[in-house]
């Protein structure tokens, strides 16, 4: 790329980088104008107008909008590649007494220069390879790099064997809601203008997969997340008597440590592994200092996947409910059996029995008992919490399995398995399909042909490992995998939902060529200006022309 093109990409990118866009405030919205207002200055939309357009998220509470343009190409061929990016960023307060340079790269870069910074972070700075600032990583050097491919190729439409449809979303960073409108409207691309499209391509982020790694990547397919939490109900009892009850902390912390880290349950496909699951929440009942036991504890991790749909996650979560209850039963006998004889006291086995449930079947169990009456109330509960505008989804799909169990008539300790928001679907491309073939030799190719043109290797993997809006391209299509995460997802359909069905008829394979950088989300955020600049658009151009076949 000639310095002028650089150049011309490094303003675009601070242009946008200037307008503060975090998530759930008005500013994204200024940065979908500036983005619109660029894209209608060029000769193709001035010519079409009807393929611009500022897209409104319906319901939304901030007045958001989709960036949503299309150029056409003018040969017979309805072949379509999807272009994604997002436009909002994550807060700034990170900056400190920063704050206020967090969106002006130059003068943080200047600022920086006198504070004492981490040695790599020091280097990086005097290198001057790398620009610092608020989303100029995360992503708006990715978007600015589509928006100019966008316009070279606007400019000969003529020779396109296809057509390109470029999206800028809101909201990525919080709940994609931009991405979740968009779903809809890509359809009915298919629909109304018969677009077949061969994959989505994203401009993400790209970092050091370890300390010390110096390699480029791109990737095909994404890593899923899911969110297994538990509701673990014991038995309160003085701590005088501490045989006298069972304690939901200790059967928690008994899941917990089957669960955290754990290398068994990491959902690795074709020798590459996402994060390892990690608890995010283990709280317990308690609202002060008391002498008696916790009643229940919350409990949630963070799953990530690469090919484990929900009806397979959950089977495996129940699962170790049920060896953490058995573990935690034996552990409590063998202490109180030590106990009696030190103490010349009569052993009497504890009374507490196994009892682990899905949300699911809770509920069918509590409705074939109760009946109408039952389904009545946990209607009206379910609709007074929606009243509740700022309940947490995750605290608001608690509260109705606490709903649940409280309805019991029976109190006795019990585990509670289910699913609480969000649900990002991985994307595997095994490349049993055509169309999953012609994008993992387009890919290959197009690496090729980068390493050929600058000398550098860049490596390719089968899954973008940060959550992102790719994951809303495909989803399962086993009715199974669905219906395990829906009906043990308390408050799905109301306080949260996905468009699955929309997704599901989507079904692409996805693809990330971004920028490369260091720290995401930290104030630290920094951007490799030379391959931002220069590789990136090569590979985006390349990748492009060989999915629509040029």
């Amino acid at each position: 790329m000639d310095k002028q093109r650089k150049d011309r990409l490094e303003e675009l990118t601070l242009d946008m980088v200037a307008i503060e866009s975090v998530s759930e405030t008005d500013g994204e919205d200024k940065c979908a104008e500036y983005i619109y207002d660029y894209l209608a200055g060029l000769p193709y939309f001035n010519e079409n107008p009807q393929d611009l357009e500022l897209m409104a998220l319906p319901n939304d509470p901030h007045k958001r909008h989709n960036v949503v343009a299309v150029v056409r190409g003018k040969q017979a061929s309805k072949k379509a590649v999807v272009l994604l990016g997002h436009i909002d960023t994550v807060e700034v307060d990170d900056y400190g007494d920063l704050k206020g340079l967090a969106c002006d790269p130059h003068r943080l870069a200047d600022a920086f220069k006198e504070r004492e910074l981490p040695e790599e972070v020091k280097e990086d700075l005097d290198s001057g390879e790398y620009l610092f600032g608020r989303g100029v990583f995360d992503m708006k050097s990715g978007v600015a790099a589509q928006m100019m491919l966008l316009a070279d190729v606007s400019r000969r439409a003529d020779e396109l064997n296809g057509s390109i449809v470029f999206l800028a979303v809101p909201d990525e960073e919080n709940d994609s809601a931009g991405m979740l409108a968009a779903v809809e409207r890509l359809n009915r691309f298919t629909e109304e203008d018969g677009f077949e499209f061969t994959t989505a391509v994203d401009s993400d982020y790209t970092a050091p997969r370890y300390p010390g790694d110096e390699n480029q990547y791109v990737y095909v397919g994404t890593v899923g997340k899911l969110l297994p939490s538990f509701l673990v109900v014991g038995k309160e009892t003085h701590v005088g008597e501490p045989f006298g009850g069972l304690d939901p902390n200790q059967l928690a912390s008994e899941i917990t440590s089957r669960i955290n880290c754990s290398m068994d349950l990491c959902d690795g496909a074709e020798d590459e592994y996402p994060s390892l699951p990690v608890s995010l929440r283990q709280k317990d009942s308690k609202q002060k200092y008391s002498v008696q036991t916790a009643g229940a504890v919350q409990l949630y991790f963070n799953f990530a996947t690469h090919q484990s749909t929900p009806d397979i996650v959950l089977e495996k979560m129940v699962a170790i409910a049920e060896d953490s209850f058995d573990s935690v039963l034996d552990s409590l006998n063998k202490e109180y059996r030590a106990y009696c004889e030190a103490s010349g006291f009569p052993y009497k086995k504890l009374p507490w029995q196994k009892k682990v449930v899905t949300a699911a079947a809770l509920y069918q169990n509590l409705k074939e008992k109760q009946g109408s009456a039952f389904v009545k109330h946990m209607e009206d509960f379910s609709q007074d919490l929606l009243k509740e505008s700022q309940l947490d989804g995750r605290d608001y799909g608690m509260k109705v399995v606490e709903e649940m169990l409280r309805l019991r008539t029976v109190k006795d300790p019990v585990i509670v398995v289910f699913f609480l928001p969000p649900y990002y679907p991985h994307v595997y491309v095994k490349g049993d399909s055509e169309r999953e073939k012609h994008v993992l030799n387009c890919l290959a190719d197009t690496v090729k042909e980068a390493e050929k043109e600058t000398g550098k290797k860049v490596v390719l993997k089968k899954f973008y490992p940060y959550i992102s809006d790719l994951s809303y391209f495909s989803t399962s299509q086993k009715e199974e995998a669905i219906k395990a995460l829906t009906e043990n997802m308390p408050g799905w359909g109301s306080k949260y939902s996905l468009p699955l069905a929309g997704i599901r008829k989507l079904d692409l394979p996805v693809v990330n060529i971004g920028p490369m950088g260091k720290d995401a989300h930290q104030y630290t955020e920094r951007l490799h200006k030379e391959y931002a600049f220069t590789m990136v658009p090569f590979l985006l151009e390349k990748m492009v022309n060989k999915l629509l076949g040029d």
